[in-house]
């Protein structure tokens, strides 16, 4: 066989673990449904400004094996998201920290917020949490759930918080430190020039075919490899033999405005439900080395069912649906070593960029041990 490796997918997961077999001398083909390289971390230019194709993404992490990858293929830049909420007009600072309890109840001191939090997770009197709201109201209190929570996130699920599971909000961080940082992470940062540089980067000296559609055209490609990575869905792969998985998708309004400048902040969440979209991103702000200062591009970003078509965002972890992922990934553990399964996608999970990396690093340490 030509090569040692059919990569089913060229994503952030497709890339990370073809890189690292390429560097290990093997011989890789990497197969795209879409016509680029990247899946939803790809970005555009235009007039100037780097366009999130399919949304940002801002990569963090605590892990040092994931930010020297990111590093080593791509000439990163420092970046903080500190997103701000709009609620019927008024505006708040993300994550919950002591601006947001300073703009929600005038309060200054960390005792003092805390206080008021205290004093309204008492008033509610719930012991055990049998939905999302209830789970909301025991940790923040019927202010922060009210304006912060509540609208946005049925909006973002299709569904009343009294329908979601509690399971969905394992934690809300509350800081009690005036601190609008979202992400925890130790590092945090941008590849300067956009991410399509970074795909680029990654699958340099890589034999990559685009607009393919490997379920489509198994039988063609399935065997020019001893080994195939799939990253693509779990349930197509099995022709949906136990039904189909939820997921849950976006869709996108795009505007360019003859402006410099529209909201003065890379992202504001709308989390009222008489706005029908979730957020504003304004791409111009991720970059600071953007230098257009005649127009700015903005995406309005709206959250949708899924359906065939379009494309899949985020998992509902859902007990129907985690008993359905676990069958699949019963029998896709069966094909192993002949077929790995990776990914997001593949196995209904959701990451953040590094959980990409780190997961294909170590499916890659698993196979290599194996030879």
């Amino acid at each position: 066989m030509k090569y040692d490796y059919l990569i089913v997918g060229a994503g952030l997961s497709g890339l990370t673990i073809a890189r690292l077999l390429a560097d290990a001398g093997k011989k890789v083909l990497l197969l795209e449904k879409r016509d680029h390289l990247g899946g939803n971390i790809s970005t555009d230019v235009e007039d100037g400004i780097i366009v999130h194709t399919y949304g940002p993404h801002i990569f963090h992490t605590s892990d040092s094996f994931a930010w020297d990858f990111f590093n080593k293929y791509s000439e990163v830049y420092p970046f903080i998201n500190s997103p701000i909420a709009n609620y019927h007009g008024e505006r708040y600072h993300l994550p919950f920290n002591m601006n947001t309890f300073h703009e929600l109840w005038g309060v200054n001191t960390p005792e003092e917020a805390k206080a008021k939090i205290q004093e309204e997770i008492a008033k509610e009197s719930i012991e055990t949490p049998k939905n999302l709201e209830e789970q909301a109201l025991s940790m923040v209190g019927r202010t922060v759930y009210t304006k912060l929570i509540k609208e946005y996130t049925e909006k973002q699920w299709g569904r009343d918080c009294k329908e979601l599971p509690a399971s969905i909000i394992k934690r809300l961080p509350l800081r009690f430190e005036y601190n609008n940082n979202y992400f925890n992470d130790t590092y945090q940062g941008l590849p300067k020039g956009g991410y399509s540089v970074l795909a680029k980067n990654l699958a340099e000296g890589i034999d990559v075919v685009f607009n393919v559609d490997f379920l489509k055209e198994r039988e063609k490609y399935e065997h020019v490899a001893p080994v195939i990575i799939y990253t693509g869905q779990l349930d197509s792969y099995f022709d949906y033999r136990f039904g189909r998985l939820e997921w849950r998708s976006l869709r996108f309004e795009k505007e360019t405005l003859n402006q410099d400048d529209y909201q003065g902040n890379p992202v504001v969440n709308y989390t009222s439900k008489d706005v029908g979209y979730t957020r504003i991103t304004e791409h111009k702000h991720f970059d600071p080395y953007c230098e257009n200062h005649h127009s700015t591009i903005i995406y309005k970003e709206y959250p949708d069912s899924y359906s065939d078509g379009k494309i899949p965002y985020y998992t509902v972890n859902d007990e129907r649906n985690n008993n359905l992922a676990k069958q699949y990934l019963d029998e896709a553990k069966k094909l192993e070593p002949h077929v790995y399964f990776l990914g997001r996608l593949a196995l209904y999970r959701y990451f953040d960029m590094d959980d990409a990396i780190l997961a294909a690093k170590e499916l890659f340490e698993r196979i290599i041990a194996k030879k």
